[in-house]
């Protein structure tokens, strides 16, 4: 019995700790569909998180690449008075290092909805 308990209360705390990452990760950033996030980009810093090999078999036209593991390194190469668009493949490394950046004092994060796997427009690759 003691061990049904156990479990339990260990299932309880994998969900309060789901949920609360969940919560600072919306908090963080802004969520944008393909035509909201196409509509601003052009005017912020558009960064790539995804490592440089999946940045260079395609990427967003005008995209900057700074991988989610050197983001602590080279968070500084980001402008904190601009937005910044953030995207990745799927939206987790993204949303992540949004939730970075905004404990750095970055205050307007925005990523790309369903990441680059759902991005229909325009993209270039390394030749």
């Amino acid at each position: 019995m003691n061990v049904l308990y156990t479990i339990a209360i260990i299932l309880v705390l994998i969900i309060i700790y789901v949920l609360v990452n969940t919560f600072r990760l919306k908090k963080s950033v802004t969520n944008l569909s393909q035509e909201q996030f196409i509509q601003g980009y052009r005017k912020a810093q558009l960064i790539d998180v995804r490592e440089t090999k999946e940045f260079d078999s395609g990427h967003i036209l005008g995209a900057r690449n700074i991988p989610s593991t050197q983001l602590r390194q080279r968070y500084k190469e980001i402008r904190p008075d601009l937005p910044v668009y953030l995207y990745c493949q799927n939206s987790g490394r993204s949303a992540r290092a949004a939730l970075f950046l905004k404990k750095k004092g970055y205050n307007q994060l925005y990523q790309l909805q369903g990441g680059f796997k759902t991005w229909t427009g325009k993209v270039k690759t390394k030749a």
